[in-house]
């Protein structure tokens, strides 16, 4: 005997055949924003640092971005272009100990974030004795190399501490100097005071008068450095 479909079992079987195929949705993509690069013009050509951790300087050439070690001059010009909201959306994607340790300068902001993203081990100690950073910023100049040896302060920190480097700049090697450098307000050292600077830290007269100022700006330091150089 052949058992036939109920009414019931027919209708359910109708109303599913004549509903439209169901298409499975894609989860929608999450927005992702890409870090901005800071850029700025100097002697009419647009030069830019990417974005953390990378922080690549960078010239336009022609419809290129070629990357370069950054010149004093143009660093200086970044420092008077670049207004707090330009470096707003950019700090966004920095660390905050990085972020917190760059906030100690107000000129020379591009120089503490090269030393920061060169030299990571550092942070710590130019946390505490930021007016080091010039020094450690400046190592081309002030050691006369012709280019960068960011890999070399890596491997003399490592093995020798913050003393090593501070030798490896030319600068003496002790607490005394250390503790002067921290005394140093403003730790946007102006380039130029760095040269006589380590000159006179050699001075004992000098490193004696200097451990006398509880704090030190930028009057005070050319005022010793100008007593000097007569």
């Amino acid at each position: 005997m052949i058992s036939l479909p109920s009414p019931l079992r027919r209708s359910s079987a109708s109303r599913a055949a004549s509903r439209p195929a169901t298409v499975a949705r894609r989860p929608r993509k999450a927005l992702c924003f890409v870090p901005l690069a800071l850029t700025w013009s100097h002697s009419g050509v647009l030069h830019r640092v990417t974005h953390w951790p990378d922080v690549q300087f960078e010239r336009l050439y022609g419809t290129e971005w070629i990357a370069l070690a950054p010149s004093a001059e143009s660093l200086a010009t970044a420092a008077k272009t670049l207004t707090a909201a330009d470096w707003q959306p950019y700090l966004e994607f920095v660390p905050t100990a990085v972020r917190e340790f760059m906030a100690q300068f107000s000129f020379a902001r591009l120089e503490a974030l090269q030393v920061a993203a060169r030299c990571p081990a550092l942070l710590a100690e130019l946390t505490e004795t930021p007016a080091l950073t010039a020094f450690v910023s400046a190592h081309v100049e002030l050691r006369g190399t012709a280019a960068p040896r960011w890999s070399e302060i890596n491997a003399v920190h490592e093995r020798n501490g913050i003393f090593g480097l501070m030798e490896w700049l030319g600068l003496p090697a002790t607490r005394a100097t250390l503790a002067i450098l921290k005394n140093v307000v403003q730790p946007n050292l102006p380039r130029r005071f760095l040269e006589p600077l380590r000159s006179m830290l050699w001075e004992p007269k000098a490193l004696t008068t200097l451990q006398k100022s509880p704090s030190l700006n930028d009057r005070q330091l050319s005022h010793y450095l100008h007593a000097l150089a007569a």
